[in-house]
């Protein structure tokens, strides 16, 4: 049976395409379930001083806060910002199948 792909390649070549392209259509009626989400947990930590420059803000609060947040079990990172409005954020990513509720 391999010494017809053998004496033939292009047969082979033809055989591993459709192979390839029935692949190709058949992903797309895959469940959902498939494809599951892993999407890792978020919180996130608003604070507003209103009349409070990005400097002060920072200063004054996300520092400490970022400080107290930093070394929270399964946390995979933390992100900060501030805005001149005196608005700033605090984004902290677990590992995926970590209760957010619990972890801070």
């Amino acid at each position: 049976m391999f010494v017809k792909f053998l004496h033939r390649p292009a047969l082979a070549i033809v055989i591993s395409l459709l192979i390839l392209f029935m692949g190709g259509l058949a992903i797309g009626t895959l469940p959902i379930s498939q494809f599951p989400s892993v999407a890792p947990p978020s919180v996130r930590v608003s604070v507003s001083y209103p009349g409070a420059s990005a400097k002060i803000l920072i200063d004054s609060t996300m520092v400490i806060l970022e400080q107290a947040i930093n070394g929270v079990p399964n946390m995979r990172y933390m992100m900060g910002d501030a805005t001149s409005a005196g608005e700033g954020t605090i984004q902290i990513v677990f590992e995926p199948g970590t209760d957010a509720n619990v972890a801070v």
